[in-house]
């Protein structure tokens, strides 16, 4: 059962004040991840302490990055179920299920993966550092 919207709202709006969009359905998801669609970032959002206080805000700052993905996306556990089982099922099969979770895909496949495991040993700037690292590793930079 879903949290109540209400109860999630403010933790939806953390990330999509710095730009991400909400992929609320399957269907959103796989729009969003279609083979040509680039490099997406995705975050499994969650109502737990360390997507408050680390992964969000590490993910706010690593979308200040010169060198970013093309499109950043989130799906919110608890609150978007059959859109979070979709994404673990569909393109995150190879990876434990986690939330909150970060992934980065190039053209509907996952090339890097942040587990819970690997954000509630860090603090914000640190999951920004590893977010930047991966996104120069794996995105093409902007042009101006």
């Amino acid at each position: 059962m879903p949290y109540p919207e209400q109860l999630i709202r403010l933790m939806r709006e953390d990330l999509t004040q710095y730009g991400l969009a909400e992929a609320r359905t399957p269907e959103a998801v796989d729009q969003a991840l279609l083979p040509g669609s680039g490099s997406v970032l995705l975050v499994i959002n969650s109502v737990c302490g360390c997507a408050a206080g680390k992964a969000r805000p590490g993910v706010g700052l690593a979308l200040q990055s010169e060198v970013r993905p093309d499109r950043a996306i989130i799906v919110f556990a608890g609150g978007d179920e059959e859109a979070t089982a979709h994404v673990r099922a569909r393109y995150l099969a190879d990876y434990p299920p986690s939330s909150p979770s970060v992934a980065l895909f190039q053209d509907g496949k996952p090339v890097f993966y942040l587990h819970r495991s690997g954000i509630e040993s860090r603090g914000p700037e640190e999951i920004a550092e590893v977010l930047t690292g991966a996104f120069e590793k794996f995105c093409a930079p902007r042009v101006s």
